[in-house]
């Protein structure tokens, strides 16, 4: 009784004090005119805003894996004294990020009218680092290169008519558009028909930019919240100061000039829409997107391929595999063993440890740190952790995850290496320890290379490659060791059945049963169910498009587990028939095979959807899409393998062995 009023009181304390939080980073900030006597106090305490922050990020291009700094374009940019960029996280370092202020001064509630940024621009041709510059330029242009700006930690988008009647909202927009020798408009250059003269660059010098706000009218709000920033790029060659028209477009020549000079302005108006909320200002962005109704095209032909291996897997088990166990049961003499035929006969062979016990182990293990972290980090996406706003915090939370699930890796590989007799235990932990994560780093450190040498902002720091090098061995490789450690004291998983001394012959295999056919269709079923997600990811990846639809990620990648499972228990079934009896490298490889076909898909993606030119973001990208195929065969490899393996322990633990 004392216990349960003690339980009473700490829930009665606990409902007094909770509160409501806001995400690190996603926390609405008010604004308020500075011009309004009664605001003053709000200002001075720190309640409210005047200054609307412009922040800019690198560019980057569909054309080119290699994004650049803000800088490196030769913008306006502030003097450094003043220039304080906010703090970045492991994952905004690690995807290229560069968030810099900019030199875009907006107050609230103050309209400007083409304002000049910093002056004139000019480029002589005899000047090297000018010509250098100017040339630089024109191939963003040439690339389209987007801009991505940030306000009040909202993208700056760029809204525009696509097919369908519809409007898409781009979180980005171009640095500018060419036309060809031949007079085709690429890109950009379609929405204005002034420009038009052949071999021409297109720089969007001007921006008219578009800041809708809720005034927080019957809110407990201190000031009002910012709601949207849109804007529209313009080519302006401007007559002289303040003036802007519209139909005098800047053309760069293609050929090089002697001179050229030109500015940068922008215009600002700010826009009351009460009518919206701030907490859902990201819908209009998220909206624009036509994914859902494929999405849920996706779900349902996935579902459609679980619901026919369920089906196939469920006659199995529920009529094939219950006869046999029956029949096998009800023997009573040697002869009638001896007349039989299929899975129960090897029985004395099937728990024979496998070649390479020790890399399988390792896989195994690696495959089991994969899968943890990968469920983990779909939960904390689905519950709104890892939403777009909080930028960085993806990839932040994969690397910290795979770090600190050290320990079942080791604790996985060591206790799968002791089954299968291994003795070598340091080698085994070292493995577990290195060689994937090794080959990663390796692939990951060459193409930082690349990066480096190209000039681009997502070179990785050198402090941050020391970071990533600590997290590595100071904090992942001692929990692997200690998972080691408690795998190795535990005893080897206990068979159902023992193991004969001399190994079974294997009778020839028919072509559907040897090892080959049979991998390669275990992983078609798997592919089938997520291909269509596939796509978008890719997209979000290489054409920078925003991701947000992780509560269909989470659907396809648990259809996904189901499927590799189901489809490795059914070719194992059929290999125990033909009484080969070698299925712990086949169950791993059966469904891992699935990353093949991610492969060739990707391969498809990259000819098919993508125009990237040059050696470097060829390289870049088949680099990066290795470790993606790698890390993904480990994690349905190790699916296929603890499925089979439960099967196959289940199977025999109920039938009679002599």
């Amino acid at each position: 009784m004392y216990f349960r009023s003690v339980l009473w009181v700490l829930a009665l304390c606990l409902a007094v004090e909770v509160r409501g939080f806001y995400l690190p980073g996603l926390a609405p900030v008010s604004y308020c005119d500075p011009t309004d006597e009664t605001n003053k106090e709000k200002l001075e305490l720190g309640e409210c805003r005047s200054k609307v922050d412009l922040y800019v990020n690198r560019l980057d291009s569909v054309e080119s894996i290699i994004p650049y700094e803000y800088d490196r374009f030769d913008f306006c940019v502030p003097p450094e004294e003043w220039a304080k960029s906010p703090s970045e996280n492991l994952g905004q370092v690690l995807f290229g990020d560069r968030i810099r202020p900019s030199m875009y001064n907006i107050t609230f509630l103050k309209d400007e009218h083409c304002r000049d940024l910093c002056g004139s621009k000019t480029y002589d041709a005899n000047n090297a680092d000018q010509s250098k510059n100017l040339n630089f330029l024109k191939r963003g242009v040439l690339q389209n290169y987007q801009h991505h700006w940030i306000i009040d930690n909202m993208p700056v988008t760029w809204c525009y008519d696509v097919e369908g009647d519809r409007k898409y909202c781009n979180p980005g927009f171009p640095v500018g558009c060419y036309v060809t020798k031949k007079g085709t408009p690429k890109d950009a250059c379609v929405i204005n028909p002034l420009y038009n003269e052949k071999d021409t660059y297109y720089l969007f010098n001007h921006v008219d930019i578009k800041i809708s706000y809720n005034d927080g009218a019957g809110e407990n709000w201190p000031g009002a919240r910012l709601l949207s920033a849109k804007l529209e790029p313009k080519s302006i060659k401007h007559p002289k100061a303040g003036e802007c028209p519209d139909d005098r477009p800047l053309g760069l020549a293609g050929k090089a000039e002697k001179t050229t000079t030109f500015n940068y302005t922008y215009s600002v108006k700010f826009e009351l829409q009460n009518a919206h909320q701030w907490a859902s200002r990201w819908d209009y962005i998220l909206d624009s997107m036509p994914h859902t109704n494929i999405q849920w095209f996706s779900i349902m032909n996935s579902l459609v391929i679980v619901l026919f291996l369920s089906g196939m897997v469920a006659m199995i088990l529920l009529r094939t595999l219950h006869k046999d166990i029956a029949r096998y049961n009800q023997m009573e003499s040697a002869e009638e063993a001896q007349e039989e035929f299929g899975w129960k006969l090897v029985h004395g062979d099937v728990f024979r440890p496998p070649r390479k016990g020790m890399l399988l182990s390792v896989f195994l293990g690696t495959g089991c740190q994969i899968s943890s972290m990968t469920v983990t980090t779909l939960i904390f996406a689905c519950l709104g952790f890892l939403s777009p706003a909080n930028r960085g915090a993806l990839m932040t939370c994969v690397i910290i995850l795979y770090v600190f699930l050290g320990t079942p890796a080791g604790y996985v590989s060591a206790r799968m290496y002791k089954t299968f007799g291994g003795e070598r235990w340091k080698t085994n932990v070292l493995m577990t320890s290195f060689l994937v994560q090794g080959v990663v780093f390796g692939v990951f450190f060459m193409m930082n290379l690349v990066l480096w040498v190209e000039g681009s902002s997502a070179a990785i720091p050198f402090t941050t490659l020391l970071a990533l090098l600590a997290l590595w061995f100071c904090v992942s490789v001692p929990l692997t060791f200690i998972g080691a450690y408690f795998g190795f004291k535990k005893r080897p998983i206990e068979h159902p059945v023992r193991t004969n001394q001399i190994p079974r012959q294997i009778p020839e295999q028919s072509f559907y049963t040897k090892p080959l056919p049979g991998i390669i269709m275990g992983g078609v079923l798997p592919f089938g169910c997520i291909f269509i997600q596939l796509f978008f990811i890719l997209n979000s990846i290489w054409s920078h498009q925003i991701y947000y639809m992780f509560g269909f990620l989470f659907l396809v990648v648990l259809i996904l587990v189901i499927t590799c499972s189901e489809a490795t228990i059914l070719l194992c079934y059929f290999h125990l028939c033909a009484e080969d009896y070698h299925w712990w490298w086949r169950s791993f490889l059966t469904s891992g095979f699935t990353a093949f076909y991610f492969f060739i898909y990707s391969v498809h993606y990259f000819v098919s959807k993508l125009s990237i030119e040059g050696m470097a973001s060829t390289f870049l990208y088949f680099g990066y899409t290795f470790i993606m195929v790698l890390l993904f065969f480990l994690f349905t490899g190790t699916i296929g393998f603890f499925s089979c393996f439960w099967f196959v322990s289940k199977i025999y633990s109920v039938v009679k062995v002599d």
